[in-house]
């Protein structure tokens, strides 16, 4: 593992670093600062309109930078985060566009890995999407992810953490809720704990 200073430097000062997730490394910067985020980009050779997500610590995060969620949004967020699950909620006006590259939602996650849930609190919200080239296999082994990404990044290797299936995204953006990707949470275990869920 990277010196966990080093990587608190990095992040404070608008870089770059590898996190685990419980799902897949993640590539993570401060989601606020438009030079980290291009920086992200770049780094990962992907499309400038796919949008990223906002990793927060809490449900007052999630609430602070999204507007019309639904009524069961805390029993929601109760019942699996931090966990393997992205909510997809439409965006308020604190979202910049260099985030969700100008849509009308933005997608929130939580990390279920300690070391990672203790940078988002200080240095949050960040985004972080997989760790790997655009249109590679998300992350799953740290030395893989040094080596593709031509070593120019530092981060936190602890692959015993990495699960390997990405998180379900849950889009409740519409009038109905959407499985946009199936991961680690099926809609079944959804519906028991949020039987309010309209799909």
């Amino acid at each position: 593992m990277a010196d966990l200073q080093a990587i608190k430097t990095i992040l404070a000062e608008g870089g770059a670093v590898i996190l685990p997730t419980e799902t897949v490394y993640g590539l993570f910067a401060k989601a606020l600062d438009q030079q980290a985020v291009e920086r992200i980009y770049e780094l990962k050779q992907r499309p400038l309109d796919k949008a990223m997500n906002l990793n927060v610590a809490s449900l007052e995060d999630i609430l602070a930078y999204s507007k019309d969620q639904p009524a069961y949004l805390a029993k929601l967020y109760r019942a699996f985060l931090p966990g393997p699950l992205t909510i997809i909620l439409k965006a308020n006006d604190k979202v910049p566009s260099w985030v969700n590259s100008g849509l009308s939602t933005v997608g929130f996650r939580l990390p279920n890995h300690p070391v990672t849930q203790q940078l988002i609190r200080k240095y949050g919200p960040l985004i972080g999407p997989s760790a790997n080239l655009s249109g590679r296999a998300s992350g799953t082994v740290f030395e893989d992810i040094v080596e593709q990404l031509g070593r120019q990044v530092i981060g936190v290797a602890d692959d015993s953490a990495i699960q390997g299936l990405d998180s379900t995204i849950l889009d409740l953006s519409g009038d109905r809720a959407d499985i946009l990707r199936q991961g680690t949470i099926s809609k079944e275990a959804l519906l028991e704990a949020v039987p309010e869920l309209n799909f």
